[in-house]
């Protein structure tokens, strides 16, 4: 029923592991950029490159597509935004457009930069946008690759992506400006969302990533407390709303259940134990549908 084209590159690692966790294992074939999903939702898979996905998805050529924010705003798609998918290659998922100088520049901002400067980015249009809003002309040059290279010795200044800024200053720059915040981003065609079988099958693909999105770093803990130690085990746990509370057949016991930050049961469940629980499992968590 949907097709949908998925990013070649540094996200693509990422992007196969979502799908696999979210039982849309995305199958390779001997041609490669034509692999296969095992879901009658899914008719056609096609990896591409992040920069085209937005516009081919916008004419038509998909009705669903991934990539980052940056190359939506860059290409001007008119695209509908099903979700927004927090990973990347690496970190939290959120990279920054950035504008950076020479470290010894006294340049302080993008307000400093003189006019007539030439800007070197990968991405020209949000990179001229930026500075027309700012009402200062400069020249914009396309860069194909290695955009840090060519500043000071062929161009004055650079717009390009960073998730920590450690590669522009090994390489002498330093970030003035931020012009935009980007994620990966689920989109779908204008025609697509406004069919309704379709739009049911895209909701029920997005269920299915963000469940997995939102089960990242957590943990399902499971115990069982004494009635007298009930409080005080509570009032330990943290949960999403509130924690599941069964009474034990046969028993004046209580099984507790909650959802916990992997991050922290180093902590938890020895005040877990300590005021009270007994026979503490901690579970991993696949999916977590809100």
């Amino acid at each position: 029923m949907l097709s949908i084209a998925l990013p070649k590159g540094s996200l693509e690692e990422q992007t196969l592991l979502l799908f696999g966790e979210a039982d849309l294992s995305v199958r390779k074939s001997s041609r490669e950029y034509n692999p296969v999903i095992d879901d009658p939702r899914i008719a056609k898979v096609k990896i591409l490159r992040p920069q085209e996905i937005p516009l081919y998805v916008a004419d038509g050529h998909f009705d669903l597509g991934i990539s980052g924010h940056d190359w939506v705003t860059e290409s001007g798609a008119e695209v509908v935004e099903v979700a927004e998918l927090p990973y990347a290659k690496t970190g939290t998922g959120v990279v920054k457009m950035v504008l950076a100088v020479c470290a010894d520049s006294p340049i302080a901002s993008a307000a400093d930069i003189p006019p007539g400067s030439r800007i070197t980015s990968e991405f020209p249009n949000t990179t001229r946008a930026f500075f027309e809003r700012l009402g200062i002309p400069v020249e914009v040059h396309f860069s194909y690759g290695a955009t840090e290279a060519k500043v000071p010795e062929l161009m004055d200044a650079l717009v390009d992506l960073t998730e920590t800024g450690s590669t522009l200053r090994r390489n002498g720059l330093k970030i003035v400006d931020v012009i935009l915040e980007s994620t990966t981003r689920l989109f779908a065609s204008r025609e697509a969302w406004g069919d309704p079988a379709k739009r049911r099958a895209i909701e029920e693909v997005r269920t299915l990533l963000l469940g997995v999105i939102e089960a990242r770093g957590r943990v399902l803990l499971s115990m069982n407390v004494p009635a007298a130690r009930l409080d005080a085990v509570i009032a330990e746990l943290p949960a999403m709303k509130r924690p599941t509370v069964n009474q034990l057949y046969g028993s004046d016991d209580y099984e507790i259940m909650t959802v916990a930050d992997k991050a922290t049961v180093n902590i938890l469940i020895p005040r877990l134990k300590a005021a009270g629980a007994e026979d503490i499992l901690e579970l991993p968590i696949s999916k977590i549908v809100r």
